[in-house]
């Protein structure tokens, strides 16, 4: 741990400081930071680093996800929530669905379900950058609140084609109607448990004897229970902190 603690450190630097370059060149910082990590990673002889996925989804996950809600507009989103739904649910399905096709074709012995497998992965685009990019282009409002809500929505999308793929990657087999209700839960089942804990957050900012210091606290740990509530039970962690952060910031002048 003491040998690979400075290696995080600098790392955490690096990203400091490129983020304050990119502002500087007036460009966007996710784009610096992958073409930086490219160039880092064929340094030698650096330290491997070894991270629990599921702790990865659990400690960056929420609260990037939690203030990009916070940061897109909840009327635009509204208005345009049939294409973004279409784009977060439908695109995602027939990117991975292109991704399994093409790779069952092409690479000897690569089925149909790793291939689902690999176009979970690859399917949505990351949601903060969208929004980082976003700042850096002249497009339309409506263009732009398209793109962000649906890069908000895609993940959740494309977790849920993950995790059946690799069910039926393990277990050899696939089950429709299952599939199709733990489908259905996942996604209303999300949306509901991040609507009803943003509603009781809210009412927890606005009742309790709360300062500055007390919200912050209480603001940093709200993403994580709306994740964690949600994924234990079976729904979508990420759609309930999409939800919830929406909620909230669509009611955070009455708190």
């Amino acid at each position: 741990m003491h040998s690979v603690l400075p290696f995080l450190l600098a790392m955490v630097a690096a990203v400091v400081l490129l983020e304050m370059l990119a502002t500087k060149l007036k460009i966007a910082y996710p784009v610096l930071l992958v073409v930086a990590g490219l160039l880092i990673s064929f340094i030698p002889k650096l330290p491997m680093v070894k991270i629990n996925p599921d702790l990865i989804f659990f400690i960056f996950l929420p609260p990037l996800l939690f203030d990009a809600s916070w940061s897109i507009s909840f009327k635009e989103m509204k208005k345009w929530w049939r294409i973004i739904g279409s784009f977060a649910f439908l695109v995602v399905f027939f990117t991975a669905l292109s991704v399994a096709v093409v790779t069952n074709y092409f690479i000897p012995g690569f089925t149909i379900a790793l291939g689902f497998l690999l176009g979970g992965i690859v399917s949505p685009p990351d949601a903060v950058s969208t929004g980082a990019i976003m700042k850096f282009v002249k497009i339309p409002k409506s263009t732009s609140a398209i793109l962000e809500g649906e890069s908000l929505l895609n993940d959740a999308s494309s977790l849920i084609i993950f995790r059946f793929a690799l069910v039926a990657v393990g277990t050899g087999q696939f089950v429709w109607q299952e599939a199709t209700l733990s489908f259905l839960w996942m996604v209303i089942g999300g949306a509901g448990i991040g609507l009803l804990l943003g509603w009781l957050f809210v009412q927890a900012h606005k009742r309790l004897p709360t300062d500055a210091p007390s919200d912050t606290a209480l603001t940093l740990i709200e993403p994580y229970f709306m994740y964690w509530a949600a994924e234990q039970l079976q729904s979508s962690g990420v759609l309930a902190v999409v939800c919830g952060g929406l909620f909230m910031a669509n009611r955070r002048l009455l708190f």
